[in-house]
């Protein structure tokens, strides 16, 4: 099976933002997502959400409703991450990096776990990919943080 086939963006319009959260934690997790809110076009079909925003539907412009899954772009997470402390319901993977976003999320969310150092995303162009800082898994909600110790211990 073919990237294209896998993925609905088109091989020439990937970029280094474009790696995606492995299946793995969705299983552990064991919860369905209302949105995802920054998904790739046409979505993961491993990611559980019901409805998911990609660039033609932006997240960052559009409206968030009930419990939301969030990977965004590591090259401009800031807004994102804004966006995500103000709806407060969902979880979000993020990287651990000296900047303003990891400051307000670390300083404000309700549970957070730190993933392996080894963690490994599902790059579209073939393969997993690795991102050069540590990852972190965020939750809003009862239900979030609950669904995090599947995962880690969480730290609150």
């Amino acid at each position: 099976m073919n990237q294209q086939t896998l993925f609905n963006t088109p091989q020439q319009n990937l970029t280094s933002d474009d790696y995606y959260t492995p299946a793995w934690i969705f299983d552990k997790l064991k919860i369905t997502f209302d949105l995802d809110v920054a998904a790739p076009t046409g979505g993961c079909y491993w990611i559980p959400a019901k409805q998911h925003y990609d660039q033609q539907t932006n997240g960052l412009t559009s409206d968030w409703f009930g419990n939301v899954f969030m990977n965004p772009p590591f090259s401009s997470s800031k807004p994102w991450v804004d966006k995500f402390v103000e709806h407060a319901n969902g979880i979000a993977i993020l990287s651990m990096s000296k900047s303003k976003a990891f400051d307000r999320i670390w300083n404000d969310q309700n549970g957070i776990v730190v993933l392996p150092y080894d963690l490994k995303y599902v790059d579209p162009r073939g393969g997993n990919g690795s991102i050069f800082m540590p990852s972190i898994i965020v939750a809003y909600g009862q239900t979030n943080i609950a669904a995090l110790h599947n995962i880690g211990r969480v730290r609150t």
